[in-house]
């Protein structure tokens, strides 16, 4: 999400006390090719909400944007795509690609920022479902009214292109997902007379979520250096796929697992199972009679209702699942991959 350090409309100390009122363990600011907010010692603890400052970087055509975070410092626009995802990999810290496939022609004032470098190996992952770009690709003359009075019934699906491509690298290399609101809390004036805040904060915290597993809880602290544990936890869960993305809209996805077991081991999304003997794939989900889906390769290959389901692998490959409630999509995890 964004802030008013750079095309924001909102106080970082807002946001993140409207993240508190919201319930989230932890948000993630990404203003644009600014650290700002770090700089200027926003980065703690706000009630239970723990605040991480990151950036989101850019080319000098405002192409290729990139999620950075864990880094001190920023990169020049100057630099091509390849330079700065670099920069960001030897400086440790993490990045995702934004928006990758985004498309859109509803507003001339906000064009369309797609991924095109993608002979690129050096970045983290993919954010696979960013709920700005997908309400405004929808976004038609005929719709407009009622998607800007109810921003979040627009937002179906994650783009089929991304999850295609983000499938397609895992059979190379890990590649994690995340998912974002990219939030600017828009104001926009309508029929030219009142003004309305497209994109608010507090609506839009009940949107997409990325939900990470960690070693431990993330308890309030003022104490900086454990304050900088929570957040290498978090980032380092990030970095591994020890993540998934719901959409907070259908339901709250906490206690959604998706985990392997293999000669009494196991193994969770991000992790790789040894080939070879008998692994089981199960899944937990936190509503009963959802439907699932099992993706291996790219392909579905199973699709059953359920809250507690088990899969026996037959072949190695990187495996996912999608969760729908009520027909609409939900849970997208992070891959396990099977065999080298």
């Amino acid at each position: 999400m964004h802030s008013k350090f750079s095309d924001g409309s909102g106080d970082v100390r807002e946001i993140a006390t409207i993240a508190n009122e919201s319930g989230l363990d932890f948000i993630v600011i990404t203003d644009h090719n600014t650290l700002r907010a770090k700089d200027e010692g926003f980065e703690g603890f706000y009630g239970k909400t723990l605040l991480i400052v990151g950036c989101e970087i850019n080319d000098k055509e405002n192409r290729n944007h990139y999620l950075a975070l864990g880094i001190d410092k920023t990169f020049s626009t100057r630099l091509p795509a390849a330079e700065y995802v670099k920069a960001v990999k030897e400086a440790g810290g993490i990045g995702f690609i934004a928006h990758p496939h985004e498309k859109r022609n509803s507003m001339e004032e906000h064009p369309p920022y797609p991924w095109t470098e993608w002979e690129i190996e050096d970045f983290t992952g993919i954010e696979i479902w960013n709920h700005m770009s997908v309400w405004m690709e929808n976004l038609t003359e005929q719709n407009k009214y009622q998607s800007f009075v109810h921003p979040l019934r627009s937002i179906e699906h994650p783009p089929e292109e991304t999850l295609q491509v983000w499938d397609k690298l895992n059979l190379k290399r890990k590649v994690t997902a995340i998912g974002g609101i990219d939030a600017h809390a828009h104001r926009v004036n309508l029929l030219g007379f009142f003004e309305v805040e497209v994109f608010p904060y507090k609506v839009l915290f009940k949107s997409i979520r990325t939900y990470v597993l960690l070693s431990e809880r993330i308890e309030p602290t003022d104490d900086p250096v454990k304050r900088k544990y929570f957040e290498k936890l978090i980032l380092e869960a990030l970095r591994d796929g020890r993540s998934y993305v719901a959409n907070y809209y259908h339901g709250d996805a906490t206690g959604f697992r998706f985990f392997a077991e293999s000669e009494g081991v196991t193994y969770t999304m991000g992790d790789t199972v040894p080939y070879g003997h008998k692994v089981h794939l199960r899944v937990l989900i936190p509503t009963h009679h959802s439907e699932l889906r099992l993706i291996h390769n790219g392909s579905v290959i199973d699709e059953t209702i359920g809250s507690d389901v088990g899969f026996v692998v037959r072949k190695k490959g990187v495996y996912r699942v999608e969760v729908f409630h009520q027909g609409k999509s939900w849970i997208y995890s992070n891959h396990i991959r099977v065999g080298n």
